[in-house]
């Protein structure tokens, strides 16, 4: 009977044991609720205030950082500081000092503190980059791909953070433990990585810009270049197809910007006209008296002294030149050239090379186009053929 008893009295303290546990998991769910509710009611109040404040305020109105600070919510991530301060000290009022509930509530209200911190941080980043982009340095040095590194760095320190109060160790035991995984790591940031060194390289050195016309030898982009982040260059192309180039594929290829032409005085036109070797001939003076009543632009050229010899290709290059130099859409400050190139089973290649002063693609191929229609048509005047395989 005795040991009946005793069995019995343990039976019913264990029973007593778990209800008493059963009671605490209970009573710290209740006082968790009691916390979220009381929180969630003062960031109502608070951001009810905000908005009224702010919707009432002329100077917010007027301010130009008004329209980014909304954007990006960055007060009303501000504001969220408030209820977790609240929340860290409501533990005290339920629990005596010491107790472990109170450890357990302070951590998860810290985690909260810290990913709040977070996202007042990541809106402060693109509070700075939303403005920086309405700026002229955007163009030369954009900071999008800088500002996702740095991101990419606070999201990585956030998550050591919180991971280390979770478990109740030091960050720095966690960083510790990473090294030997660091090689993992870089594989699996590997894009984020070349990215991030390639923006920096590409910033750096002046190699691209938003609004530069990049072209790439393998045909794969030619337009302009939208956009410039961690891992991608955003090219908008000629037929508004899009490409994506990743960052280090810029560094480590040859591409062909075009900005170097865009700022110049004019763009560049080097083609070859083709002229029939059997249609070369020498002038002869009625022919020269001719071509100079015909061409006024031709003005005085020696056409009175019989010791000089002119060919009929000799004018027509003189022609060219003096047609190229009257031609207002011709930067005259820059190379003007007409000469003959070796000949070629195709015939005799005059290369004609000078700049136009209108760089914009579809007027600067019609101007080049209505010149050398205008050359190609006047060459039979010149007792000259263009070379046209049979």
């Amino acid at each position: 009977m005795l040991e009946i008893a005793k069995r019995v009295e343990t039976l019913l303290g264990s029973r007593a044991d778990i209800s008493s546990d059963l009671g605490s998991v209970i009573y710290g769910l209740l006082v968790s609720a009691i916390m979220i509710v009381i929180a969630l009611g003062v960031n109502w109040v608070i951001q009810m205030m905000f908005r009224w404040i702010s919707g009432r305020s002329r100077k917010l109105k007027k301010s130009k950082w008004n329209g980014y600070l909304i954007k990006r919510k960055l007060g009303h991530h501000i504001l969220l500081l408030i209820p977790g301060l609240i929340m860290y000290g409501i533990p005290r009022l339920f629990y005596e000092s010491g107790d472990k509930m109170i450890r357990y509530l302070h951590r998860a209200d810290i985690i909260y503190m810290i990913i709040v911190v977070i996202l007042v941080i990541n809106s402060i980043l693109y509070c700075f980059l939303d403005f920086y982009s309405t700026t002229d340095k955007n163009k030369k040095h954009p900071l999008q791909g800088l500002v996702q590194g740095l991101q990419v760095m606070l999201y990585f320190v956030g998550a050591i953070i919180i991971v280390a109060i979770l478990i109740d160790k030091s960050p720095t035991v966690l960083l510790t433990g990473l090294g030997a995984s660091a090689a993992v790591l870089m594989l699996v940031f590997k894009d984020s990585i070349l990215g991030f060194v390639a923006g920096v390289q590409l910033s750096q050195n002046n190699m691209v810009r938003i609004g530069d016309w990049i072209q790439m030898p393998d045909g794969s982009a030619n337009g302009n270049v939208e956009e410039i982040t961690l891992n991608t260059v955003k090219v908008r192309n000629w037929d508004n197809t899009i490409t994506m180039i990743p960052p280090y594929t810029l560094v480590s290829s040859p591409f062909k910007n075009w900005r170097g032409m865009q700022e110049s005085g004019g763009r560049r036109v080097d083609k070859m006209i083709y002229i029939d070797l059997n249609s070369l001939l020498v002038c002869t003076q009625e022919m020269i008296d001719e071509i100079h009543k015909e061409f006024t632009l031709m003005g005085t050229f020696p056409n009175d002294k019989s010791d000089t010899i002119l060919t009929n290709v000799q004018l027509f290059r003189m022609y060219i030149e003096r047609y190229l130099r009257a031609n207002q859409e011709v930067n005259q400050s820059l190379d003007l050239i007409i000469t003959q190139k070796e000949a070629t089973p195709y015939g005799l290649p005059i290369e004609v090379y000078f700049f136009l002063k209108d760089k914009a693609w579809a007027i600067f191929e019609k101007k080049q186009s209505d010149i050398f229609d205008h050359l190609m048509t006047v060459a039979p005047r010149f007792g000259l053929r263009l070379y046209q395989r049979p």
